[in-house]
């Protein structure tokens, strides 16, 4: 029963995937809802932290991407997007364009 108990509790946390450790917390509210994002080099990892009865990817997806945005000071490349299934509204990341938010462009 304590197994159960301890894994609940971590599963509950808002921790990135092994790939986005190291990555830099922002944490977001954004229409109500609170998102944790995680920011490493080109990407970002949003994580919905409220519930949602019947979440619509058409609703929380671009506030997912708007937090993103915001939170890194990067824009989001469209169509940039993974998530774990397709219509996944609790996690998804996004590939980022950084240049002149975070480091210069490099000259071509």
């Amino acid at each position: 029963m304590r197994v159960l108990v301890l894994l609940l509790l971590l599963a509950a946390c808002a921790t990135p995937s092994p790939r986005m450790m190291g990555a830099i917390r922002h944490d977001i509210r954004l229409q109500g809802m609170d998102f944790a994002v995680f920011h490493k080099d080109d990407r970002a990892q949003v994580m919905r932290l409220t519930f949602a009865a019947r979440p619509s990817v058409a609703v929380i997806r671009p506030l997912m991407e708007q937090a993103a945005a915001q939170t890194t000071g990067c824009t989001v490349i469209p169509f940039g997007v993974t998530a774990r299934t397709p219509r996944d509204t609790g996690v998804a990341t996004f590939d980022l364009d950084c240049w002149g938010a975070l480091s210069p462009r490099p000259d071509s």
